[in-house]
């Protein structure tokens, strides 16, 4: 689910910025001023600063908060839909890949637990099945509470230098644990791990939200997910591995496990502080001195961001938010629906799954068998704190108490989702009388003077 901007009704507004089609001999790296006259336009997305008196209302925004790339905005640039193609492209293997790369690296430590216990961790260290919920609830509850922090600082620095620094941070922590000794070990890391885990995947979102329009973000998403269910398919292999070094060193496999593993993460954390720009217009540096684009196609990611959303650029990305900001974003009822949904959609999935390798040695499967059995399961879930203890050490091995109450859930999640289409079919009709009962010089009028950002505004309609 999400929500994107209304297309202008003003006839002004809806002239085509310049994602045209050309056989033009002009060069792609004309001046940032020039405009491409190109016949044969292909329609693209509305350019809002064709109105002069808008143009120059954001561009004194934008100068205002010192935004990064106020020096590449030009609301008269135009460009080709092969240039623009061939610049997604590009995105796609230098920011996309490597955040996919950094999923991937979360997703290693995060959920390498499920594949110690198979090694018999808990028996080693003399824990339980109880144990085990209440290291996945600290773990949850601390991923809570570090997510609004994370991205306080993630805002305030810049998600270039502070996703690096998470990922080096957990990283550490992470190759500690081939170090537990007990109970009070084990709930200590999992308690750091969702404290400097938590706000990666909202922190990494908006790093990439500089370079994609919100048309293209969600499909960029949609590749975490599948980076997601390839690392369980290579995790697990790994474990398949690494458990069989159990007695080397007169260590337990899973120790080698968390060890790897960890290892593994260090070095993509540490590749990161080199891998991911502040911005479009801030790729040259010291150890990549011609950067990642020309001139001409820094303005061009700019400018396509800007024309989508022109709020992107009323805040410089070295710069925090403000209570006021958080205040508001926190009390827009129109999404508190998804906040539901995130609630109990993926409650179900998450005790199989976190369970599954120790169902599978109840039931005689071999440390390494359980591991490879675990490859089709691999499925993505957001998880929470009380689906930590649906499946209890008294309802072992098949869990029929908690089966049963995932299916309600599962259920009640059904449920949830009809009622969030409905509100957001309704909620469209709604603001769309609204937005018709005003003249066409009231509609103007309110673009250019409403004070109102996201989804609150007259002219958004949620995607559903």
């Amino acid at each position: 689910m999400s929500y994107q901007p209304l297309a202008s009704d003003d006839p002004e507004e809806q002239k085509t910025y310049g994602s045209l089609d050309s056989s033009s001999s002009r060069s792609s790296s004309s001046l940032l001023g020039e405009s491409l006259r190109i016949e044969d336009p292909v329609v693209g997305s509305d350019n809002p600063f064709l109105d002069t008196e808008t143009a120059e209302y954001w561009r004194q925004v934008y100068e205002n908060c010192q935004y990064e790339c106020r020096h590449a905005f030009n609301p008269k640039l135009e460009w080709s839909a092969r240039e623009e193609r061939e610049l997604v492209r590009k995105l796609d293997w230098k920011v996309c890949l490597w955040a996919c790369v950094m999923f991937f690296g979360l997703q290693v430590d995060r959920g390498n637990l499920s594949q110690a216990v198979s090694d018999n961790m808990l028996d080693d260290l003399g824990l339980d099945t109880n144990d085990y919920n209440y290291g996945h609830s600290i773990f949850l509850v601390s991923f809570l509470f570090a997510e609004l922090p994370s991205q306080l600082v993630s805002k305030a620095v810049g998600p270039d230098r502070w996703i690096p620094m998470q990922m080096v941070l957990w990283s550490f922590v992470a190759i500690s644990q081939c170090a537990l000794t007990g109970r009070g070990s084990f709930l200590l890391t999992r308690s750091l791990l969702g404290f400097l885990e938590g706000g990666f995947i909202p922190d990494l979102v908006l790093w990439l939200s500089y370079f994609y329009t919100s048309r293209e973000l969600p499909i960029r998403l949609s590749y975490f997910w599948t980076t997601l269910s390839v690392t369980g398919i290579i995790t697990s292999l790994l474990a398949f591995a690494l458990l069989h070094l159990r007695g080397v060193l007169g260590w337990e496999g899973w120790r080698w496990l968390f060890l790897v593993e960890g290892v593994i993460t260090l070095c993509v954390g540490v590749a990161s502080f080199f891998m991911m720009p502040a911005s479009a217009v801030q790729t040259k540096t010291w150890f990549r001195p011609r950067g990642w684009f020309t001139e001409r196609e820094e303005a061009i990611v700019v400018n396509r961001v800007l024309r989508d959303d022109p709020s992107k650029g009323d805040m410089h990305n070295r710069q925090a938010l403000t209570p006021k900001r958080l205040w508001e974003a926190l009390k827009d009822y129109d999404l508190w629906p998804l906040y539901a949904i995130g609630f109990c959609a993926y409650v179900p999935q998450s005790p199989p799954k976190n369970y599954l390798t120790l169902t599978l040695r109840s039931l005689g499967f071999s440390t390494f068998n359980t591991n490879i059995l675990t490859i089709p399961a691999m499925s993505v879930q957001a998880g929470n704190v009380y689906a930590s203890y649906i499946y209890r050490d008294d309802d072992k091995p098949l869990y029929r108490r908690g089966n049963t109450t995932l299916l309600v859930i599962n259920l009640v999640a059904i449920l949830v989702f009809l009622l969030t289409k409905i509100y957001y079919v309704w909620r469209n009709k709604q603001k769309e009388r609204v937005w018709n009962a005003l003249t066409e010089e009231q509609q103007i009028e309110y673009r250019k003077t409403t004070k109102l950002q996201g989804s609150r505004r007259l002219d958004f309609r949620f995607a559903h």
